[in-house]
């Protein structure tokens, strides 16, 4: 496996710990992880995003999300059917965990599952102190419009 070296990253800059843990996170993943469930990513206005998960033959009670530390976590668990003689099984209820990272001022606002998709609603919400302002130049006591 190839390593990056993010000490410059770490040297030049101050309050991008998330950032270069993002980086290497990204970096470190592994290969083999599994695509399942399958996944859409939404941008459905500037502050809006919909995360759709392929969920088939999972209930609402089968599946946990959670946030902590800006990273959404979607995991599903079915119990063992009891009594089931399959011929053939091929359709995936296994055990599943996915992992989204949020960025800051990103906020879930609710989860809605309909015909075997599971939607995470997304908004971006940024405080009116990080929003640009305009700022006016006195000059001679009188203020200045740019």
């Amino acid at each position: 496996m190839n390593t990056i070296d993010l000490t410059p990253i770490y040297r030049n800059s101050v309050g991008f710990d998330r950032m270069a843990s993002l980086l290497n996170t990204a970096l470190s993943a592994d290969s083999a992880s599994s695509g399942y469930p399958p996944y859409n990513i939404e941008v459905l206005d500037d502050n809006r995003y919909a995360i759709t998960l392929a969920v088939a033959g999972f209930e609402e009670k089968d599946l946990d999300i959670n946030i902590e530390k800006g990273v959404l976590t979607v995991r599903g668990s079915k119990a063992k059917e009891e009594g089931k003689e399959y011929l053939h099984k091929g359709i995936a209820n296994r055990t599943f965990e996915r992992k989204f990272n949020l960025a800051d001022y990103i906020e879930v606002t609710g989860a809605d599952m309909n015909l075997g998709l599971l939607t995470i609603n997304l908004l971006k919400e940024i405080p009116e102190a990080m929003k640009p302002k305009k700022i006016s130049i006195n000059a001679n006591g009188k203020t200045l419009d740019h």
